[in-house]
């Protein structure tokens, strides 16, 4: 009877797979499976798994023959585990010693349908403790309770899949949109909120996620970040009005991110990329946008004031941010 599955995506991950796979031998168990999908990886990632075939006990490999995207690779795992819960760790992030047991204590000692946790963001030498956003830890909540304010950080802004764990009887929940090969936890996190029954958040901190890696979705350019608007279109499919004010906030700090990152589009990119934020924009109530938009920092505002000139003025002067949901 397997407790846990872990399900590992990685695409030419040869530089931090061995670190990650060394992290969940450190974590395992004999009821723990380790299923790691290799997304078409053209480098020495597969060779570098097999290696660890006689070293980690519980680990299956699945091959995608040519790459099929983030999300599609999470489902390919998803679709293999046979454990009670099901984790989610990236292939160029690691584990503390431990942290998979303490996870499934909690969610055991709870018996809620999922619980989250904080993690540490690493750079380099640098470490930084990230808290899920709620203060009550180790409590059973409704995760709609969750979602709002609108106009504060909650858990949709928080929607990082390998930072909790998750029953698999929640079954087409834990699934992405295939579809999106970026942005794909926006829509996740969002129906797992609305359509879960219990939650947890408790103060484990145990998983280290790698910034600023080259060739990570975070860092790309191409076409593929024009999946955030794909992404946002299913949360805002069907959602109710109660939300919408959150969602609106959400996805306009998110656009005006992108926007500060642009530069690293090309100049077509850029071009398209504006004009799909633009009419994703006014396709939104306005009076919303302008309650989200003068929330935020003076250079977000700029930013997407620039992209649509014709913007109502903010009716009122408000203390503004100085973090932002990104």
């Amino acid at each position: 009877m397997i407790t846990l599955s872990v399900v590992v995506p990685v695409r030419d991950g040869e530089r931090f797979i061995a670190d990650a796979l060394a992290s969940l031998r450190r974590n395992a168990r004999r009821d723990f499976e380790f299923i790691v999908v290799d997304d078409g990886s053209v480098d020495a990632t597969a060779d570098i798994v097999e290696d660890f075939r006689g070293d980690l006990p519980g680990l299956s490999v699945i091959r995608n023959p040519v790459p099929l995207g983030l999300a599609d690779a999470r489902n390919a795992g998803l679709s293999a585990a046979s454990g009670r819960y099901v984790t989610f760790m990236d292939g160029d992030d690691w584990l503390a010693p431990g942290y998979l047991e303490r996870l499934v204590a909690a969610i055991d000692g709870l018996g809620c349908d999922f619980v989250r946790a904080d993690h540490v963001q690493a750079e380099g030498r640098k470490r930084v403790v990230h808290r899920a956003p709620l203060a009550r830890r180790g409590v059973v909540l409704d995760p709609r309770s969750a979602i709002l304010p609108a106009n504060v950080r909650t858990m949709v802004d928080y929607p990082y899949a390998w930072a909790g764990v998750y029953r698999r009887s929640l079954r087409d929940l834990l699934h992405f949109p295939g579809s999106l090969h970026t942005a794909e936890d926006r829509p996740w996190i969002w129906r797992l909120h609305r359509e879960a029954a219990t939650f947890a958040v408790v103060s484990i901190a145990g998983v280290f996620y790698r910034r600023q890696v080259a060739g990570s979705l975070t860092q790309v350019g191409d076409e593929r970040q024009l999946h955030f608007f794909d992404a946002f279109e299913l949360v805002f499919k069907d959602l109710e009005e109660e939300f919408l004010p959150k969602a609106v906030r959400n996805f306009c700090a998110l656009l005006a991110h992108h926007l500060e990152l642009a530069g690293r589009f090309t100049p077509r990119l850029r071009a398209r990329f504006e004009e799909r934020g633009a009419q994703a924009v006014r396709a939104l109530p306005a009076g919303l946008v302008v309650d989200a938009v003068s929330r935020m920092s003076l250079q977000r505002e700029t930013a997407l004031r620039a992209l649509l000139p014709d913007l109502p003025p903010s009716p009122l002067v408000r203390p503004r941010r100085d973090r932002e949901d990104s």
